[in-house]
């Protein structure tokens, strides 16, 4: 059984990663900072439909606290997969955008990444085994007016995706970016009406948590050994 790390694993693109993880056969590790307790019912619903799951909490933007975590689990148990999927926005133009604002966003999705992918490489490389897959957007590949901040932190996360996948390619570990477009979730139905979705969108639809983690599961799986260095798009065909 490999084990399967997914960062902000209690929300809703999180949540349906994690389940199709298990459902492929993992015990996946569902991570959150503040929502512990979204992310141990979600790894209790998992366990009672017969998949193995635990909930883990640290924040992603402090090493030591991802290092006091991870260090022990990986003492005794390879972590082969690993989605970072967790990230925040906090939109403003930017010339109204504060520092704050600016160092929040990047240091959850560009450190966060460096936090919990680099202790999980070395024991991926000597494994000859390994999957990171990093959750990017739409915004990094079209820009976004108000998204200054998200859209430079995810392109981040792209260049670093293409960059690590070179370095360990000849170690059987791929690295891959999947970027996502209009998705239904919370976030998306305050920011995005039904008639703008419908104009934006030319499959006249949001897409589902459970397109993505689809998608994600694929490129988990052995059938995705090939496939690296990629920043897959799935937005119903904005671009």
């Amino acid at each position: 059984m490999k084990h399967a790390l997914v960062t902000g694993g209690s929300g809703a693109i999180g949540g349906a990663i994690c389940r199709r993880l298990a459902a492929d056969g993992c015990h996946v590790y569902v991570h959150a900072n503040r929502g512990l307790s979204a992310a141990q019912a979600l790894a209790d619903a998992i366990c009672a439909d017969g998949g193995s799951a635990q909930a883990l909490a640290f924040d992603v933007t402090d090493s030591d606290a991802v290092s006091g975590v991870l260090a022990p689990l990986i003492e005794h148990q390879l972590i082969q997969i690993l989605v970072n999927n967790a990230g925040i926005h906090d939109d403003a133009v930017l010339p109204g955008m504060r520092a704050e604002q600016w160092h929040r966003v990047m240091d959850v999705s560009v450190n966060g990444f460096f936090n919990v992918t680099q202790p999980l490489l070395m024991p991926m490389i000597r494994s000859r085994w390994g999957r990171v897959i990093n959750l990017s957007s739409i915004a990094s590949i079209t820009g976004n007016a108000g998204q200054v901040n998200y859209s430079a932190a995810k392109g981040a996360l792209n260049s670093a995706t293409k960059s690590l996948a070179r370095e360990v390619a000849n170690r059987g570990i791929t690295v891959n970016a999947v970027a996502p477009g209009i998705i239904d979730t919370r976030m998306s139905e305050s920011a995005f009406s039904a008639q703008e979705i419908r104009r934006l969108v030319p499959m006249r639809r949001a897409g589902t948590p459970g397109e993505v983690a689809d998608l994600i599961g694929f490129l988990a799986s052995n059938q995705a050994a090939y496939i690296s260095g990629q920043i897959i798009s799935i937005n119903g065909g904005m671009i």
